[in-house]
């Protein structure tokens, strides 16, 4: 039985713990998980190393920090626990800086906002994957292990009975419709989507929305907003399960305006060199994980309201990585 620490329980965590708090990170606390070996047997390479695993704040990545780290701690790794960091620049920073070793990024997010273009790689989802992975790695010494089936794109979706009252399928049809009733041209986001280059920006240049007002939301309350009527139309996560649990329509980018977003595990390079053995646990994980899937899962969390962690923790024991 291996268990997966919670960093404020491990010796040492007070050094660690002054480092992150200078960069505003918080160590996580909660009752750690004891994880028994299933599918995922323990690994000479990895037995005692000690791995941070991070993420980004949001339920989807939270979701696959937990599964990673219960996929390391059956490998046998010493695990600390840093998932839920606020915003993507803080988590990615983390482990540039090293005081992560692991975390869950993709594609268009390292393609767009990290490597500084404007418009995503044509030719689908292994060609956007090949330009980013290699593009950080020779620039960040960051390494991409393979990327999963998941691909969590932005979309804008708005209630069921709005878009059949205003025959709206595409983000096309949103734009044409504005056109014609700007006073409609209400748009929920995330104020990280509001300004970086993949997100609202790429829309706007794709779709040509005119004047709109925008409304800064938490991601977490956007999906309500938008059931309620705060706004005609709002950001979601094409994987995000509130989608189905308040029975939203979500619109087809068909424009491409939003890149490929394939989640792929991502750790420095130098990491990876002295401990190879980790990928192995962690890719059989990416290897499992679907939209299909995650959307059930998210929305365990976000509409039943159940722990992450348990979410994550059951899925393992689905899948009998664990026991």
């Amino acid at each position: 039985m291996n268990v997966l620490k919670k960093a404020g329980a491990l010796a040492g965590a007070a050094l660690l713990a002054g480092t992150l708090s200078a960069c505003g990170l918080d160590l996580n606390t909660s009752v750690p998980y004891a994880i028994q070996p299933g599918s995922i047997q323990p690994i000479p390479g990895v037995q005692g190393v000690r791995v941070v695993v991070g993420s980004k704040d949001f339920t989807e990545n939270i979701i696959l920090g937990y599964m990673a780290e219960m996929a390391l701690s059956a490998a046998g790794a010493d695990v600390v626990d840093l998932t839920d960091i606020k915003g993507s620049n803080s988590s990615r920073q983390a482990l540039l800086n090293g005081q992560t070793d692991v975390t869950w990024e993709y594609t268009g997010t390292g393609w767009i906002n990290y490597q500084g273009n404007e418009l995503p790689v044509p030719g689908g989802e292994q060609a956007q994957y090949d330009a980013t992975a290699k593009a950080d790695a020779e620039k960040n010494g960051v390494t991409w292990l393979k990327y999963s089936p998941l691909n969590d794109q932005y979309a804008f979706a708005t209630t069921d009975a709005y878009a059949k009252q205003n025959n709206l399928k595409t983000t096309t049809d949103l734009a044409n419709f504005l056109k014609q009733k700007p006073d409609q041209a209400r748009f929920c986001l995330e104020t990280e989507f509001t300004s970086r280059q993949d997100g609202f920006p790429a829309a706007v240049k794709a779709y040509g929305f005119q004047n709109p007002k925008i409304e800064n939301f938490g991601i977490g309350t956007i999906y309500s907003a938008v059931a309620n009527g705060t706004c005609p139309v709002g950001e979601v996560f094409t994987t995000d399960g509130r989608i189905s649990g308040l029975n939203l329509r979500v619109l087809e980018d068909d424009k491409k305006a939003f890149p490929q977003y394939n989640a792929a595990v991502t750790t420095r390079t130098d990491f990876l060199n002295q401990h190879p053995a980790i990928r192995g646990p962690l890719e059989k994980v990416t290897a499992a994980i679907d939209n299909e899937q995650m959307v059930q899962l998210c929305k365990q969390v976000d509409v039943d309201g159940k722990d992450a962690g348990v979410v994550a923790h059951q899925w393992m024991l689905d899948k009998g990585f664990i026991k």
